[in-house]
């Protein structure tokens, strides 16, 4: 048995959104998170900048925090390291 244990991850609403937008295998345009979430740009930008700063997320080009502007214009990803606990989070909250 592995001596680390895994961290269970709590989830607001509105991150729980984010997060199931998201391909787990190859990421998602931040275009398309804003177009499908209909969150407003500035809270969208702080939700994900919040799951990037937890690691849970990344982005491509990488940026250490996205700007509205930003955001459009890159490919959001779950961390692989974090992919399990993720999918588990989501199916509590289904």
């Amino acid at each position: 048995m592995d001596m680390v244990s895994m961290k269970k991850i709590k989830l607001s609403g509105k991150e729980i959104a984010v997060v199931r937008i998201i391909n787990f295998a190859t990421g998602t345009p931040g275009s398309e998170i804003f177009d499908r979430t209909k969150i407003e740009i500035g809270e969208l930008t702080g939700i994900i900048n919040g799951l990037m700063d937890v690691g849970f997320l990344e982005c491509t080009p990488h940026y250490e925090n996205v700007t509205e502007e930003s955001l459009l214009n890159v490919m959001i990803e779950v961390n692989p390291g974090y992919a399990h606990e993720l999918k588990a989070a989501l199916i509590i909250h289904s």
